[in-house]
């Protein structure tokens, strides 16, 4: 998956998103407003730079973001291209990351689906949202899955799960089972919609996600928290 051209995208798409008023609210992203959400992801991308360049993830800063409008615009696209253009090295490349693999390659997958998920959130503010393609949105239900659940239970901020459940996209066709033995439980749903519930942008309950097997169990699996 080309996700070096897909994050270049996603990250213009975004940086679009930020020509409207910033004081929106951002719903499912605390109190922060579009002007947080941009300072939050400028920082990140810069925080990956460092993380490539000098080998370690100590240089996350929110502190210095400019907070007048068309200066946080305009230093959110410097920090959109600064982190293109270190992920253009070779993906074997090595770099500190939080996860394996610790190359270039991790960053290049975590932060196309991070700006994915916030460039949703913007556009979510704003009143229209637009399509996920299946087969990266089905991407990012397994990361959740092979990276970010791992990492909340490492840190101690979610338990490792006692029993299993399957999700699968129909659009995409992509399952994965996250926990041990066999599932206890199906969820399904499009991918979009399967990726935006693991992330907490969508209720477990909605329309669009169908269940079978014992829900219940099934719903303390995914409980988590799943995500940061």
């Amino acid at each position: 998956m080309d996700f070096l051209t897909e994050l270049r995208r996603e990250l213009d798409v975004f940086g679009a998103l930020l020509g409207g008023d910033l004081s929106t609210p951002v719903e499912h992203c605390g109190d922060w407003s579009l002007a947080d959400l941009a300072a939050h992801m400028g920082a990140g991308n810069l925080w990956v730079v460092t993380a490539v360049k000098e080998g370690h993830g100590d240089n996350y800063d929110e502190g210095s973001v400019p907070r007048d409008h068309a200066a946080l615009r305009a230093w959110y696209a410097a920090s959109a291209d600064t982190l293109v253009e270190t992920l253009s090295a070779d993906p074997s490349t090595a770099a500190w990351t939080f996860a394996p693999p610790h190359t270039v390659g991790f960053w290049r997958r975590r932060r196309y689906h991070e700006t994915l998920i916030h460039r949703w959130d913007a556009e979510h503010a704003l009143g229209s949202t637009t399509p996920m393609d299946p087969d990266f949105a089905a991407d990012g239900v397994a990361e959740v899955f092979d990276t970010m659940a791992p990492r909340m239970v490492a840190r101690g901020a979610a338990a490792a799960p006692a029993r299993a459940v399957r999700i699968t996209a129909t659009d995409s066709g992509h399952s994965v089972t996250y926990g041990p033995g066999d599932p206890v439980a199906e969820v399904s749903g499009t991918a979009e919609d399967l990726l935006l519930m693991l992330w907490g942008r969508k209720p477990r309950d909605t329309d669009a996600i169908a269940w079978t097997g014992d829900r219940r169990a099934g719903n303390d699996v995914l409980a988590g928290p799943l995500v940061p």
